[in-house]
């Protein structure tokens, strides 16, 4: 496996076509491999899950306030049901994300994709890759194409 196939795959499979290669390569590079590499800095995913995590909670609050969804509590119990750590995982399972990402040895020993959060931060990673790349209008593609939110014709005022 090449980094240029992992890409390549990696945008077949969330149907979104990066314009810098670097975002993908960075959200499939965890700080393990990148410690390992001697990698600079900002060259893993991390920061890029926390930016994913805070944009999938927007776009989906975004979807729930268009559906009618007005009341505080009921946003929060539903937003909670649509992402969370079990859902994203199942969506990175969905795609085959765990070949794709360069795992630190220690990790590929551990297996550690195989429990917890670790596979649903990898997809958090991607869509901060997406929206660092596209902005919010290529990410609320990604999540309609992944199934996170529904395909609406969106407000052009909002922006997203």
């Amino acid at each position: 496996m090449t980094l240029e196939w992992q890409i390549e795959e990696l945008e077949r499979r969330i149907k979104y076509r990066f314009i810098d290669q670097a975002h993908p390569q960075r959200a499939l590079t965890r700080l393990a491999f990148a410690g390992e590499q001697h990698f600079e800095d900002d060259r893993d995913m991390d920061a890029l899950a926390t930016l994913g995590d805070a944009v999938i909670d927007l776009l989906v609050i975004d979807d729930l306030l268009r559906t009618g969804v007005t009341r505080k509590g009921e946003i929060t119990v539903l937003k909670v049901r649509r992402v969370n750590m079990s859902v994203l995982r199942s969506i990175a399972e969905s795609l085959d994300l765990a070949p794709l990402v360069f795992w630190g040895k220690g990790e590929e020993t551990q297996q550690v994709w195989l429990s917890g959060r670790v596979l649903a931060e990898c997809c958090e990673a991607v869509i901060g890759a997406v929206f660092l790349d596209g902005g919010l209008r290529a990410v609320r593609q990604v999540l309609v194409t992944l199934e996170l939110i529904s395909e609406r014709e969106v407000e052009r005022r909002s922006g997203i």
